[in-house]
């Protein structure tokens, strides 16, 4: 797989372009994702009406009680794609027809003029978390914002979960490019989303066509078996034929896939056609160690020095490690990226924290919640290595000794959107955030998050906060 697609930085649209197309210079708006939502949500803004609470002001905060099994730390992702489907979340005709059959006319009326006019803080797109981290909190009335739920779960615990598996490949790599690869794997929209996620944690690009058209992920890709096998003829497979079409269509710098039959011949069928100057082959299957270093010998030999060596085939973070010694220049990978590697979801829950400035909280074993709107700061020693994550009552930061900064960061004010990051800046704060983890947050084997996240709670003898406008 060549990088036949170039894209500079400066090309790659914000994280919250408009989820509109334009085709011929015509723009259709997207649809309305409203009822991009569970049910209940909707009842209880019924009820909430009905009994007058549903216009109390409240703070509901994203966050995850506990990493995925093994997992050390997370990777923020899908904030740039939530305040994108923010923006269309409104009740249509057609949306409302779909409710009215539950749901009172006055429940209906309110959702024909819904639109969210609160204000969301959180942690920049592309941070990391950790235990408790208050990764999004969204305040309004319980009414705007408890129809929001399912869509910033659905959207944040899908794009964490692959950034965060994504950004552990990255790390095994150590340096070597990664392609995502996985479309044929996931729900067709899902895909979009998850080359999106996998770029942000520092892929290189991925196969996808609409992450690039829609978000400018780098597309990257040349062929697969079927174009070898399509060049058989009454004589038998041609191999050097269908190198030789593929060549011709996209220059001696193209990768060709080498492992359709022997892959021996293969290598020699390729700089037959290609010459020395051929950009790379790829290897698909078989013991991919073993088979990289084949290769190697056999591309030195034939005078193909600087012919790269790609390796896919059911590869995943443990993998990826597995071959740091071998000599293989990139990485494809599909399933394990876009499933979150054995972690599908970060495990994010969306809770009320406050209601009316007074702090309230969940205390059902093993589902407790902290009351309470809050916000984070990440210490670290003079070196940049973080020490402590602290969460603490909004507007009220403890004493500390270390140097600590600020992560909770205003993303939304009276409904709109107050932040523009392009994925380039995205992608740069990953690398910053995995470059401050201790030596031990980086390790792929099982343990404690990297560092511990220590709360600071909100007293209900205070009384209530004062409601910041």
């Amino acid at each position: 797989m060549c990088q036949e697609y170039r894209r500079t930085p400066t090309d790659i649209p914000s994280a919250l372009s408009p989820a509109a197309d334009t085709v011929n210079g015509v723009t259709t708006p997207s649809e309305p994702t409203a009822l991009l939502t569970d049910k209940y949500e909707l009842t209880m803004l019924s009820a909430a009406l009905r009994d007058g609470t549903a216009h109390r002001h409240t703070t509901f905060e994203l966050f995850a009680r506990r990493l995925p099994e093994g997992r050390r730390y997370g990777v923020v992702a899908g904030t740039g794609r939530f305040l994108e489907a923010l923006a269309s979340f409104e009740f249509d005709d057609v949306a409302l027809d779909s409710v009215r059959g539950f749901l009172d006319p006055d429940t209906v009326d309110y959702l024909a003029r819904y639109r969210f006019r609160g204000d969301v803080d959180g942690y920049a797109e592309g941070e990391l978390y950790f235990p408790g981290s208050p990764v999004l909190t969204v305040r309004g009335t319980f009414a705007e914002s408890v129809l929001l739920e399912t869509l910033v779960l659905s959207i944040l615990n899908h794009d964490t979960a692959i950034a965060s598996a994504a950004a552990r490949m990255v790390s095994a790599a150590d340096g070597r490019p990664l392609i995502e690869m996985g479309s044929r794997r996931t729900h067709e929209h899902a895909a979009v989303a998850a080359a999106r996620a996998a770029y942000i944690a520092g892929f290189a690009g991925s196969s996808n066509l609409a992450a690039q058209r829609r978000y400018g992920v780098p597309a990257l890709g040349t062929s697969a078996h079927a174009f070898t096998l399509l060049h058989t003829t009454a004589d038998g497979p041609d191999e050097q034929a269908a190198f030789r079409a593929q060549v011709d269509a996209l220059g001696v710098n193209t990768t060709l896939l080498v492992d359709t039959y022997d892959i021996t011949a293969g290598v020699a069928n390729a700089v037959a056609v290609a010459g020395t100057a051929l950009g790379g082959v790829r290897i698909d299957s078989g013991d991919l160690g073993v088979l990289a270093r084949q290769v190697r010998r056999q591309l030195d030999d034939l005078g193909a020095r600087h012919t790269r060596i790609v390796v896919s085939g059911d590869l995943d973070e443990f993998a990826i490690a597995a071959l740091r010694a071998e000599p293989v220049d990139s990485y494809g990978v599909g399933t394990s990226v876009v499933t979150g590697s054995g972690a599908p979801t970060a495990n994010m829950v969306y809770k009320l924290v406050e209601v009316d400035g007074m702090p309230v909280e969940k205390r059902s074993s093993r589902k407790e919640s902290h009351g309470g709107f809050k916000h984070a700061m990440r210490l670290a020693r003079p070196t940049g290595t973080i020490l402590e994550e602290v969460v603490y009552p909004a507007g009220r930061p403890p004493a500390v000794a270390e140097a600590g900064r600020e992560l909770s960061v205003p993303l939304v004010r009276g409904g709109d959107p107050v932040v523009d990051d392009n994925l380039t800046a995205v992608r740069a704060r990953v690398v910053a955030g995995l470059m401050s983890l201790p030596w031990d947050g980086l390790k792929l084997s099982r343990g404690e998050p990297a560092i511990p996240t220590r709360m600071v709670p909100a007293t209900i003898e205070e009384g209530p906060r004062q409601r910041p406008r």
